[in-house]
């Protein structure tokens, strides 16, 4: 493990300032608890168009009747399952 953390710091060194922010910024995301870094993104609020809300109420009626695509057959056409 010494020699890893080694060759970590050799990383490091040769890395750009830029480059070392994003570093230091993976480094503790890796090791804060996911449950706090999620309540700590921040969340982009997007306001939604007539449209897309027409759209959205469009797809849950169709889903209320029925005319969903069950999730094995997604998984089948992405050759995700067995």
């Amino acid at each position: 493990m010494a020699d890893t953390k080694e060759r970590a710091i050799e990383l490091i060194d040769q890395l750009q300032p830029r480059q070392l922010t994003a570093v230091v910024g993976l480094l503790e995301a890796m090791l804060q608890p996911l449950p706090e870094f999620l309540a700590n993104v921040p969340v982009e609020e997007e306001e939604l168009s007539p449209d897309t809300i027409a759209a959205i109420h469009r797809a849950r009626e169709s889903l209320d009747r029925g005319e969903g695509v069950p999730h094995e057959e997604i998984l089948r056409e992405f050759g995700l399952s067995k």
